[in-house]
């Protein structure tokens, strides 16, 4: 099992992480600003994307940006090495690495005007450097939102009458004494099994109704100058409320969401949630993101926290592997540990999409400067906080370690990740119930959270590729394409669009037909580290222009795009010369490496510039 003591040791680690690391490159690295400097969302004030937002208030519309779905996908998928690897990985490398990555993305997006990294990369490292980001950051986006469409839309999707999915694990057992006829040495089978469930459309009416509440309280805080406390607290309870009241099955056999007959189907769900996308991006940003991811990371806050409570004062015990030793066999498993375990576990340790958060929205909205230190360097903590319960549920969670292990006995074998988000659930929900929770009422609570921080990141991720297509377009210099794409709806459309494209296309994968994004999920993962390298590596070049230490940056975004590269050209080598060759992905894998080479050297021409200049 997973000693508590070790999982207490590693919320002392991110306290300390944050006292002390954090202070080091705010103050000796950034030597962030007071008051006296005026941020892009004071000197650009429009009331739709640059609004100056009270710290508070931009700490959760932050937060619940970055906190979707991939810190719990990433870890429940990587305990398959064992959880002290995918603890490690998630702990040190959201201190020293992602923590870093979140703040330096932050500080020098405020200090070009509240551009995003694709901008920015074009004032540090050139023209081509832009486009090369532009790329990255729409198939990126385009991708991930894609997968996250697909997800939502099956946990939303009403369970048809067929069984549920279950996990069966046959243990061997050998029988050391003759009893009652069984011979010595004689085989025989134990079955345990568990039931995940995949759909939870109990989650739906809350999410509806976080959403109304978001428009009501964006509305009457800044039309009406109403107190965002009182706001905040009446918003919180009703959604608990209307939580409660939803897992309740008269309620849910009433409105007939639960009902497959009733209920829209996954494809009708994909239609509602991308038409929400595209309402979300073009709606200024204080009437419903930054409300509603404000109210949604209150309910993270509370699940969390009652997540670790029913950890440490539980009595849930197990045994489960520190290193899973099958799991290093790559022909059981499927990927080898180094480096697949750093591309796995993205957003739990650092994220390249965070870059985009960090430059797309949050820095058009920071009232000071020094806010940047919470924000940044804290929302990033508070999501791998969120990744270590994913490697705390995804073991402990479990009934025994004859579940565990034969639903970790392969890569394939993890099923698919509706399901992964479903054993997240169930273990949680069990940590819950220690502390008098019932777990049907956990399960329900724990599902909204996880969808609603999805969607926290859908609406807010389809703005960040609505700001990259205007980028785009902008770069054209064409008075034509600014007119018919360079406008915000649009450029939502387009967004929703080729999001959508991900979100119902199906590719063969080994002779099955399966959904794009899942087939390209392991795509998404190099990619999005790509950018987290990449978005490094203009935050190195920037400090080096300025004459500030740049070792701090400089080691992460090494160790970041050494994995990456590795992982890619595996990937690649993969696609291309396996029995099953997928040129699709071979042809995608391909043209990352080529582009991050690409990046790579426009970055040293860069560093060669600087250093003749001090020289």
């Amino acid at each position: 099992m997973i000693p508590a003591l070790v999982v207490f040791s590693c919320l002392i680690v991110y306290l300390l992480g944050y006292i002390f690391y954090s202070k080091f490159i705010s103050e000796k690295i950034f030597m962030l600003r007071g008051k006296e400097f005026i941020t892009p969302a004071h000197e650009f004030n429009d009331g739709v994307d640059y609004v100056p937002t009270k710290p508070s208030v931009l700490f959760g519309h932050h937060y619940a940006s970055i906190a979707g779905l991939a810190p719990i996908l990433g870890p429940a998928v990587a305990v398959i090495w064992g959880w002290l690897p995918a603890m490690v990985w998630v702990v040190f490398g959201g201190i020293f690495m992602g923590c870093v990555h979140d703040f330096s993305a932050l500080v020098v997006s405020i200090r070009h005007k509240g551009k995003s990294v694709g901008q920015v990369a074009e004032d540090i490292l050139g023209k081509r450097a832009r486009s090369l980001f532009h790329i990255v950051i729409f198939f990126l986006v385009s991708l991930a939102m894609g997968v996250f469409v697909l997800v939502i839309a099956g946990l939303y999707t009403a369970p048809t009458n067929s069984p549920k999915p279950k996990i069966v694990a046959e243990q061997q057992v050998t029988v050391k004494e003759v009893k009652e006829g069984h011979d010595s040495g004689e085989l025989k089978k134990q079955e345990s099994k568990i039931e995940l469930r995949s759909n939870f459309p109990e989650s739906i009416v809350p999410t509806v109704s976080l959403m109304i509440f978001a428009l009501i309280v964006g509305y009457l805080h800044y039309k009406k100058n109403f107190s965002l406390s009182v706001l905040t607290v009446l918003s919180f309870f009703l959604t608990l409320i209307i939580i409660y009241i939803s897992m309740q099955d008269d309620f849910m056999n009433f409105i007939g969401l639960a009902d497959p007959l009733r209920s829209p189907s996954t494809d009708t769900w994909k239609l509602i949630l991308l038409t929400y996308a595209f309402i979300a991006s073009v709606t200024p940003v204080w009437l419903l993101l930054q409300s509603r991811d404000y109210i949604n990371s209150f309910l993270l806050y509370l699940g969390i926290g009652l997540i670790y409570l029913g950890y440490f004062v539980g009595s849930i015990k197990g045994t489960f592997p520190s290193f899973n030793a099958e799991a290093f066999r790559t022909d059981e498993i499927g990927m080898d540990i180094l480096p697949f375990v750093f591309i796995t576990i993205a957003c739990g340790a650092i994220s390249g999409f965070h870059a985009l958060v960090s430059s797309g929205t949050t820095a058009k909205q920071i009232d000071v400067e020094k806010d940047a230190r919470l924000i940044g360097y804290g929302g990033m903590i508070g999501e791998s906080l969120l990744g270590l319960t994913a490697v705390i549920a995804c073991t402990i969670g479990f009934n025994s370690s004859e579940d565990w292990n034969s639903y970790y006995k392969s890569w394939s074998g993890l099923q698919g990740l509706n399901v992964q988000v479903g054993a997240y659930i169930f273990g949680t929900s069990r940590f819950l119930s220690e502390i008098g929770i019932p777990e049907k009422l956990g399960q329900g609570f724990i599902a909204l959270i996880v969808i609603s921080f999805a969607l926290t990141s859908l609406d807010s991720a389809t703005r960040l590729l609505r700001y990259n297509i205007e980028e785009i377009v902008h770069s054209f210099n064409s008075d034509l394409a600014n007119k018919l794409f360079a406008n915000r709806y649009s450029s939502s459309i387009l967004a929703c669009c080729s999001i959508a494209f991900f979100a119902f296309l199906k590719i063969n994968v080994n002779g099955q037909m399966k959904p794009a994004g899942l087939a390209l999920w392991k795509v998404f993962g190099t990619t999005n580290q790509l950018l987290a390298g990449l978005s490094l590596l203009v935050s190195f070049i920037y400090l080096l222009k300025s004459k500030k230490p740049t070792l701090p940056i400089l080691i992460p975004m090494l160790f970041v795009v050494f994995v990456t590269l590795w992982a890619m050209v595996g990937n690649f080598f993969e696609f291309t010369f396996s029995q099953n060759p997928n040129y699709l992905l071979s042809a995608v894998g391909g043209i990352l490496i080529i582009i991050t080479i690409w990046l790579l050297i426009e970055g040293i021409i860069c560093y060669r510039k600087i250093k003749n200049t001090i020289l």
